[in-house]
């Protein structure tokens, strides 16, 4: 459902772009690049930690678990902190969701994926809980497999985000 969600987003947006493109190159112009591309950094480093928490599930090294799952989590923090200032800086120009339809659509697709993310956060401190009390392993690997999934999802939004907004001209 949520992919179906940000598929229609995205078509919008680019029916928006295709019947006013002066206007979103214009916003495009506006936006960092570094910040989408430490972003995309950030998440895919949170999409590798978390392979490693369910390869160390699979391989039984129960100890390991935790730790990949708080350094996921932490890159989803740190991808949280990043857009933070980068709504700031957006917002202190007087860029809002009211400027324009870019930034309308700026705001509510990369908004819709910081509550993808920040759920996404929650979600890794319950399995890092459930990690600390042994609930993974060999033969219980359903539940973080998908969890992984859905964390991959966030990931993969973010791809299409970054070049869709930040990148194509």
């Amino acid at each position: 459902m949520d992919m179906l969600f940000f598929f229609i987003l995205f078509m919008l947006f680019m029916t928006g772009r295709r019947e006013a493109p002066g206007l979103y190159e214009a916003g495009r112009l506006t936006l960092d690049p570094d910040f989408g591309g430490l972003n995309t950094l950030i998440l895919l480093t949170s999409s590798w930690s978390f392979v490693m928490a369910v390869e160390a599930a699979r391989s039984n090294r129960l100890e390991r678990i935790s730790r990949w799952l708080i350094a996921s989590g932490l890159c989803g923090v740190a991808f949280g902190i990043s857009k933070a200032f980068e709504y700031g800086a957006k917002f202190a120009a007087g860029l809002t969701p009211a400027t324009n339809d870019f930034y309308m659509y700026y705001f509510v697709l990369t908004g819709f994926h910081m509550l993808h993310v920040m759920g996404g956060c929650v979600m890794l401190l319950i399995f890092w809980r459930m990690a600390r009390r042994e609930a993974f392993g060999p033969g219980r690997m359903t539940v973080i497999e998908c969890g992984g999934i859905y964390w991959h999802m966030v990931d993969l939004l973010w791809i299409v985000l970054f070049p869709l907004l930040y990148l194509m001209r």
